[in-house]
């Protein structure tokens, strides 16, 4: 089960030192892949003064010693093709974020590396559409089709994130799930998921979800789990209403992988 877990932006080193040091039982479990998640640059916040990071330069700087000291592989996003090949020669995963999913240009660049790319699906997009996304990595690391084992093989993995629902709530629809795994493995963002957009100059949400859609998520059948993680949401710089605390964290992974084992043998 591949796992990312990892604050929403980088605020300081010292925080990305600290929720590191509390999801390291998750890198020693044999079950787990485990992949750790910040941002060095939210580009897409709603308002011109909200937090947006320490930047490129000094984002992998902090990765470096989240390598060093802890030995995780690393994922975080790109905006713009420039960032690409330094964020590459740090991180594991670049994930493409979901506004930027058609970016064909961007997409390209990313494919370009050696990294895992991870697209995560528009909260505009059709499901069986984000096979063109797919497709446009893929046949830039020379494969033709995009399938499931294709993917895999190709290290590209698709996340959902929820869908725009009217103005200011996203929805998840559980059928996006294996729609999407006919092309590649996914993941579910359960985080995001839970987002309510435009409150007042910024994004708002509700963690109380998160738990009843990472268990759905799991029912359906999903390849990995996407969790923002702060050791106190309420004060994190970007995203804290749709972050969970690494303690939560703890027990509801008890319940998905109690789940999955269920779903595997029927």
């Amino acid at each position: 089960m591949v796992l990312i877990a990892g604050p929403c932006v980088i605020e300081s080193r010292e925080n990305v030192m600290r929720i590191a040091e509390s999801l390291k039982r998750y890198a020693e479990e044999e079950t787990i892949d485990f992949y750790f998640k910040a941002s060095f640059d939210k580009a897409n916040r709603t308002s011109l003064e909200s937090f947006r990071g320490p930047g490129l330069e000094e984002g992998m700087r902090i990765f470096e010693e989240v390598k060093e000291r802890f030995g995780y592989r690393t994922l975080t996003d790109v905006h713009e093709t420039w960032q690409v090949p330094a964020a590459a020669e740090t991180v594991d995963v670049l994930q493409i974020p979901a506004f930027l999913c058609r970016q064909t240009d961007l997409l390209v660049a990313a494919a370009k590396t050696d990294c895992i790319v991870n697209i995560k699906k528009g909260q505009f997009m059709v499901p069986s559409d984000m096979k063109y996304s797919v497709l446009k990595v893929l046949k830039t690391r020379g494969f033709e089709s995009a399938d499931y084992e294709t993917s895999e093989k190709a290290g590209v993995w698709l996340t959902e994130r929820g869908s725009t629902f009217g103005y200011g709530n996203l929805v998840v629809d559980m059928r996006a799930l294996p729609i999407m795994r006919r092309f590649a493995p996914v993941v579910f963002d359960a985080t995001h998921s839970v987002q309510m957009p435009g409150q007042g100059g910024k994004t708002g949400g509700d963690s109380t979800f998160v738990p009843y859609l990472a268990r759905a998520a799991a029912a359906a059948g999903v390849d990995g789990f996407f969790f923002e993680t702060h050791f106190d949401p309420a004060i994190a710089l970007s995203d804290g209403p749709n972050m969970i605390r690494p303690d939560a964290l703890e027990s509801l992974i008890g319940q998905i992988k109690a789940i999955r084992e269920i779903v595997e043998e029927a």
